[in-house]
């Protein structure tokens, strides 16, 4: 397994990490994803260790907390072996403190955390959506004051929009208060909007790209073509208006495509778009997900070889959409493109 520095900071993680999504298997939506328990998750999280996957990532939000409380068994007496990064923001509850990142939650969410892992420490915790309704000084400034008491050993982000991103940095910076070091991201084939302004902010800031959903809300597992009904199983009927839209077209085009590199490399069309994701420019880590040892097997399979500079420029042609205003004259005018060099 190849580890990776997250972002500028000298946190080692591996180049691909594993997403505890499906563990509890409760609530409308975040418990629809799976429903493994401790005995079955012990085993996944066996199988990471031993091929070098030991970040695990997971959500306050994801099944109730039970996502959590399940990790939190599964680990056991490994927890030295291993990486642990959850989120918090999106809400827990109807009452006024349940969501959101003000001091009060913050504090509050990091402990009720720490109960539900069974750790008393996070190695790495993310906001999970940008606060609008507190201050941003207010948020880091707890996040600082967390990483201080040892509660919290890297702080990051996720779903921020550039500005918000930016303007977290430079309060950051300003205060000397701890800094987002990772940004938890969607990147895809079949979703390359991050390209066009976070990449560029991570590589400039140094935050590294944790990638979340690398499938397109599982779109590109090759099992998902043209013509062709959904396959029996899938949750796509059901989880389809929560996840990132994708063209129809589109995400055939791709797919013909990784069929046909599958063709040539004997790798299977998910491991082909996971790989494609780790050449990525700033990105340093994958999370894959799994819901049995078969379909970890296969996300493992992933890494330990390189596609080919040709293989890589088609699978850029055929998933490339225009860009939009203000970057599409970097894209199309050479004095913008001598200005602003593209990353990829």
């Amino acid at each position: 397994m190849e580890y990776r520095n997250l972002g500028a900071s000298g946190l080692r993680v591996p180049v691909l990490s594993f997403g505890a999504g499906t563990f509890g298997g409760s609530g409308p939506l975040f418990g629809a994803w799976g429903n493994t328990d401790a005995a079955q998750a012990r085993r996944l999280v066996d199988i990471c260790i031993e091929a070098g996957v030991n970040l695990f990532d997971t959500a306050d939000v994801y099944s109730a907390g039970a996502s959590e409380e399940v990790l939190g068994q599964a680990i056991g007496g490994k927890r030295d072996a291993v990486l642990i990064s959850t989120k918090m923001a999106l809400p827990m509850g109807d009452g006024p403190a349940d969501w959101g990142t003000s001091r009060l939650r913050l504090i509050k969410s990091v402990d009720d955390a720490l109960r539900r892992l069974g750790t008393d420490y996070i190695d790495l915790l993310q906001l999970h959506a940008f606060d609008a309704s507190t201050p941003v000084e207010e948020m880091l400034s707890t996040l600082d004051r967390l990483v201080a008491a040892g509660k919290l050993r890297y702080i990051g982000a996720s779903n921020f929009a550039g500005w918000e991103l930016m303007k977290s940095l430079a309060v950051s910076e300003r205060h000397g208060y701890a800094r987002y070091v990772a940004h938890q991201v969607y990147y895809s084939l079949a979703g390359r909007d991050y390209e066009w302004e976070l990449m560029p902010l991570g590589a400039d800031q140094g935050v590294g790209a944790l990638v979340w959903s690398p499938l397109a809300w599982g779109r590109l597992t090759g099992r998902i073509r043209r013509g062709q009904p959904l396959p029996e199983g899938s949750r796509l009927h059901q989880t389809a208006e929560y996840g990132p839209p994708v063209d129809d077209e589109m995400l055939f085009n791709i797919v013909d495509i990784l069929d046909e590199i599958a063709v040539e490399t004997g790798k299977t069309v998910p491991q082909i778009a996971i790989n494609w994701l780790t050449a990525r420019p700033t990105v340093s880590s994958v999370i894959v997900g799994a819901r049995n040892e078969e379909q970890l097997r296969q996300n493992l399979g992933a890494v330990g070889w390189s596609l080919t500079k040709e293989q890589v420029e088609r699978l850029e042609k055929v998933s490339a959409v225009s860009a939009p205003y203000p970057y599409f004259p970097y894209r199309r005018q050479e004095g913008f493109a001598r200005l602003n060099p593209p990353l990829v």
